[in-house]
């Protein structure tokens, strides 16, 4: 038997990305750029992974050479992929993290709608778990702190525009209610 001594790498994801019910790519980062170069590589691979995956009862699938990890919840498939020399429980680590992450600032509400209203912040949680294909984070708690991220600090997603408007005219109101006060007691000196 020959044995093949691989190099030790950081680089353990080549990809990440999220589709919905009907294999339809909302999210992906692919860091291996040599694997799938151009757009429709990269969503032929994604087709036939949901094609594999969106009816089977697993956590894990073997493709074209690649470790995949999924999950999936309502509307959406969430698939972390690595090489066949990774380490599937690192891989699972990466998955359940961005889940658990996703679930918090979506408010345990992980649907399509949601997460395209939020979009920016699961850029986020993604980019803080992964920086280009080396894991830097696996536990939901660091993330969510370090991205800082709250969906009910996004006023225009919960409230409406004219609610958002009243509160700022609201604060200026109150700032140049303090102006003029004070312009007043510089002038009266």
């Amino acid at each position: 038997m020959d044995s093949v001594a691989l190099e030790p790498s950081l680089y353990t994801v080549k990809a990440v990305f999220i589709l919905d019910n009907d294999g339809n790519r909302l999210l992906s980062k692919y860091y291996d750029l040599e694997l799938y170069p151009s757009m429709k590589e990269q969503k032929n691979f994604e087709k036939k992974i949901f094609n594999k995956t969106h009816k089977a009862d697993n956590e894990i699938a073997f493709l074209e050479g690649l470790t995949i990890v999924y999950k999936s919840s309502i509307d959406l498939f969430f698939y972390v992929v690595g090489s066949a020399q990774e380490n599937e429980l690192m891989l699972m680590a990466v998955l359940n993290c961005l889940f658990e992450s996703l679930s918090q600032i979506l408010r345990k509400n992980v649907e399509k709608r949601c997460l395209l209203d939020n979009l920016d912040g699961v850029f986020l949680v993604v980019d803080e778990i992964i920086d280009g294909g080396v894991i830097l984070e696996s536990d939901p708690q660091q993330v969510i702190q370090k991205v800082n991220y709250r969906a009910d600090e996004n006023p225009l997603s919960e409230q409406s525009v004219a609610q958002h408007i009243s509160q700022k005219l609201a604060v200026t109101s109150t700032v140049l209610q303090s102006a003029k006060e004070q312009i007043k007691w510089s002038i009266l000196k």
